[in-house]
């Protein structure tokens, strides 16, 4: 490593795991005058035309005084950096910090000459991308602040390296040789180029372990039985397209098939393997896991996944192993699912991947499955079997992945994968923990904008499962989630309920409001229905009983009338066994469904089915003919789409006149002749249906649907972080700067809270000390009456119910009486801290409170004072920065909202202020990361106006963001 005269310790932090272009990783880190033999061996294997580019002129090899400057560096001035595969150089990256006369500098030097090298055998993997991102964060740790390259014109790789970064750029052309000058500071351009190449990559690693040419079955039994022969069974009987080898090292040497494993060639090692092995599927004992991963590398193995247990999830010698395994998986350039893990399957007809534990292949679909956890893997895939998936053709599974322990693939890779995937629209996922939530809300915000994700986690009210390494967050289990939904998600509670919410977002379309019409052949269905969308904040209809003895001519009149009618978004269609004779055939009823919603495809139709046995599967079934209405005039809406629900409590009106095949009932009169059905031929994509055998299932799954679609419109126009004329940044940093000195976190005094805050518009009233009844009365003197007097002690601060506030004191008389009364009561004035203070216009008490946490980010909570935000948890969230549109949905996301609009007659407050206020808060925290807390309680909400009566603000040194820097795989 370095000697002693190096002026810096050997910046280990700067080590990191990168996923290139191609999918493959690589381990950067800096390079050290151990590397002489490695920088040597690395240069004899680059052409001579990149060794020309590089040094402008021929230079076949490196002198010994150049191994000597490229292997010495102080960390500082001169930094080089080496991307590594297999423990070898595959690419170099240095600076040298140089001054404004381009000779060789010391700080406070700011500007750097920037140089790199990549092999031949592996450019154009986005090596060079990955390296200047990793040398420019080190340089501005450094303090370098620009850096300066000079690229011979032809070299137009290096020049597009250093134009798509996405800096701010200078560009000149001197003596044959292009100069480029560029500043280091992230731009949202360098951001978006850096993000979108992570996405890239990331889906690319994943899509290269899903889809591979060829997989080896690592650990498969010579005879059947046992996981890895279960491995290898399942994989060939899915029909995989690729190549499957078997690999046993128990294997006789004279044999080349298991027993009962025609035509799949076996072998002793994966290195006898004559071919390439793009993924490797590990069933071995722990203890042989680092043999057969060190054998897969040195074959060229592109990714594996390991069933084997006994790691992280054994305690903390199987934490070492897990560790050991990540960095030995990474140092070959491979991705790793597990270990632990439950396996992958992919249903795409040109793969045919099931290299899992299911013993049967998932019908393809168009739903993405990712679990954290084997046990709920199977029972994600076994209930959407049993339910035929509900929808025909698309509920089935497009990709399936078990992370087991999820020691390097985690959610974050596999939503990287489904954001561009084709072949999924719907991304289902069990989580157990998140490692990553800053990246995971930005990957599900980015996910969710182009197709619904859907997310139930386990392990709410605890910690999460032994084998998953995560960074623990301070913030309540309610907080993430109101922030998660706040990125998109659907937020689900039960397995049950994501698979509900799942097989309506496979193929429905979302509604466009939350109006619902209901309709079917039971009068009480069809109110449990009703009442079920009033307790989701649906807007239902009255429901239009069809009598149990409809016929499918009649749902399919009925729904089709529905559908058409302007006042409606989504329809819920109710059914029960019919007694007419002869009964309803479920195959014809489902048709006529299918075929009544395939004429409007822009709005959902479900289902609620009791005790039809047949309906679901028929609903499912890819039928050939269904009945659909000849063309005919338009009929009028019918009365139950014009009738809007009734206040809460009041049981709806039902229309009860029965439709029938031959007759259909007009609001104006009695009923005329109905158009005759006539079966046409349906395609097979045809409309389909989802079936619920419970309202309160089916309509949760479509408040879903009515939610997330809300969130896509507002998420087409977030709205903008206003600027504020008033605010001084400068000043705020310079008092921020001034309390760090004393000390590495601290809660600010009364004063310096209030010059804080004032710097950012944001006034707190004045409280003055009231030692004393003389003094209390001094102070109301000073700050003017009418004032309050209150205690602060800890335990009776917020506590007003107590009795710790005496309010509207207008003379001397009634405040001394007020301080004896406080005094005897409760305590003397030492152990009560009173203060005094003006009063505040009457409103609405409220909190406003902003957090900075290590795990999630920052976060901005509102909600009303007292009982509503501590008995009911009555709060909701927003990440920061909040634009003008999110502060105002906080406002009205509480369930005590109502008490600021002029509940039962009371005057609405200023929400307007309120909102202010809150984009205020927000910018402090984001402007000022060292700010990581503020507390504003009570805020008074008058009708003109806001009034901070208390706060708090706690400083501490920023959290490291691992979101703003390179890009770089979790660190083992």
């Amino acid at each position: 490593m370095q000697t002693s005269s190096d002026r810096h310790e050997y910046p280990a932090h700067w080590e990191a795991d990168v996923v290139l272009r191609d999918g493959g990783t690589a381990r950067v880190r800096p390079i050290t005058v151990d590397d002489a033999e490695r920088l040597v061996s690395f240069y004899e294997q680059v052409s001579d035309e990149s060794k020309y580019y590089r040094f402008f002129a021929p230079y076949p090899r490196l002198s010994a005084k150049d191994v000597h400057r490229f292997t010495h560096h102080d960390f500082v001035d001169r930094v080089g950096l080496a991307a590594t595969v297999g423990g070898e150089f595959i690419a170099t990256v240095r600076y040298d910090r140089i001054g404004p006369d381009g000779a060789p500098a010391s700080s406070p030097a700011d500007e750097a000459e920037v140089a790199f090298l990549v092999q031949d055998a592996h450019q154009g993997r986005g090596i060079a991308s990955a390296l200047l991102e990793h040398i420019a964060a080190v340089a501005r740790e450094r303090g370098i602040r620009r850096f300066a390259a000079e690229v011979l014109p032809a070299n137009s790789k290096m020049i597009k390296v250093f134009t798509d970064a996405g800096y701010t750029q200078k560009r000149s052309f001197e003596d044959g040789v292009v100069r480029l000058e560029f500043g280091l500071e992230p731009t949202d351009r360098s951001l978006a180029v850096q993000q979108a190449r992570e996405q890239r990559a990331e889906a690319r690693s994943v899509q290269r372990l899903l889809a591979p040419g060829s997989v080896a079955v690592i650990g498969a039994g010579r005879t059947p039985g046992g996981v890895g022969r279960s491995l290898l069974d399942n994989i060939r009987d899915a029909g995989f397209t690729g190549r499957l080898y078997a690999v046993n090292k128990a294997l006789p040497l004279e044999r080349k098939e298991l027993d009962g494993a025609a035509g799949v060639p076996a072998h002793r090692s994966v290195r006898d393997i004559d071919g390439p092995v793009d993924l490797a599927v590990v069933a071995v004992p722990a203890d042989d896991v680092p043999e057969t991963v060190a054998e897969c590398g040195e074959h060229g193995v592109q990714g594996i996944v390991v069933v084997s247990a006994g790691y992280a999830e054994a305690g903390p010698d199987g934490r070492e192993r897990q560790r050991a395994l990540v960095r030995q998986a990474r140092s070959y350039g491979m991705r790793l699912i597990g270990p632990n893990a439950f396996g992958v399957i992919n249903t795409s007809p040109e793969v045919r991947l099931n290299a899992s534990l299911a013993p049967q292949m998932p019908r393809p679909g168009r739903i993405g499955l990712f679990a954290q956890s084997g046990a709920i893997g199977i029972a994600l895939l076994s209930r959407l079997h049993r339910r035929g998936g509900g929808v025909t053709g698309v509920t089935g599974v497009s990709t399936f992945v078990s992370s087991g322990n999820r020691a390097d693939v985690s959610g974050n890779d596999v939503m990287q994968y489904w954001y561009d995937d084709p072949d999924t629209d719907v991304a289902l996922m069990y989580l157990e923990s998140i490692g990553n939530p800053r990246k995971f809300t930005r990957l599900a915000r980015r996910t969710a904008a182009v197709k619904p994700l859907v997310v139930v986690q386990g392990a709410r009210h605890g910690s999460g499962p032994r084998g998953h390494a995560v960074r623990a967050t301070r913030l309540p289990h309610a907080t993430v989630s109101a922030l998660l939904r706040q990125a998109g998600v659907i937020r689900v509670d039960t397995i049950t309920e994501l698979v509900d919410a799942g097989l309506l977002l496979a193929r429905q379309p979302l509604p466009s409001g939350p109006r619902v019409a209901i309709l079917g052949n039971s009068e009480s269905l069809g109110l449990l229905t009703y009442d079920a969308c009033l307790a989701e904040g649906l807007r239902p209809h009255r429901p239009l009983d069809l009598t149990t003895g409809a016929s499918a001519a009649d749902f399919h009149a009925a729904l089709s009338r529905a559908l058409a009618d302007d006042t409606c978004d989504a329809v819920v269609v109710t059914a029960i066994p019919a007694l007419g004779e002869p009964p309803t055939d479920d195959a014809a009823l489902a048709g006529a469904l299918r075929s009544a919603a395939a004429a409007t495809p822009s709005k959902p139709v479900l289902v609620v089915h009791v005790e039809l046995g047949g309906l679901a599967e028929a609903l499912s079934a890819a039928a050939s003919t269904a009945p659909q209405p000849a063309p005919a005039a338009p009929a009028r809406p019918e009365t139950q789409a014009t009738h809007p629900a009734p206040p809460d409590g009041g049981r709806p009106p039902t229309a009860t006149t029965p439709v029938t095949a031959s007759t259909r009932a007009t609001p104006q009169g009695p009923a005329v002749p109905a158009a005759p059905l006539t079966p046409v031929s349906l395609p097979e994509d045809a409309h389909l249906i989802p079936a619920y055998p419970a309202a309160e299932r089916a309509v949760r799954a479509l408040a879903h649907s009515v939610a997330y679609a809300q969130w896509r419109r507002d998420a087409a126009d977030p709205g903008k972080v206003p600027g504020y004329e008033d605010i001084d940044e400068r000043s705020a940093a310079a008092l921020i700067d001034a309390q760090l000195t004393r000390g590495e976190s601290l809660t600010l005094g009364t004063e310096e809270t209030r010059a804080l805050l004032g710097a950012y518009g944001i006034h707190v009233h004045r409280a003055l000390p009231a030692p004393t009844a003389d003094a209390a009365v001094e102070a109301a003197r000073t700050l003017g009456r009418p004032v309050a007097l209150k205690v602060t002690a800890p335990h009776l601060r917020h506590r007003a119910d107590l009795g710790g506030v005496r309010l509207d004191l207008a003379d001397e008389e009634q405040l001394r009486r007020a301080y004896a009364e406080l005094t005897d009561q409760l305590g003397t004035p030492e152990e009560l801290s009173p203060v005094v203070q003006r009063m505040a216009p009457r409103g609405v008490d409220t909190i406003v409170r902003a957090v900075i946490d290590p795990a999630a980010g920052a976060a901005l909570s509102f909600g009303l004072a007292g009982a509503p935000s501590q008995l009911l948890g009555d709060m909701a969230h927003r990440l920061i920065p909040v634009t003008d549109r999110e502060a105002a949905s906080l406002v009205r996301s509480i369930r005590t909202a109502p008490l600021l609009f002029g509940w039962r007659g009371s005057a609405p407050v200023d929400t307007p202020a309120l909102e202010e206020l809150l984009l205020r808060v927000s910018r402090l925290v984001d402007d000022h990361p060292e700010v990581v807390a503020v507390g504003l309680e009570p805020v008074v909400v008058a009708t003109h106006g806001v009034s901070v009566l208390s706060a708090s603000v706690r400083l501490a040194p920023p959290p490291v963001r691992d979101d703003l820097g390179p890009r770089t795989l979790p660190a083992y």
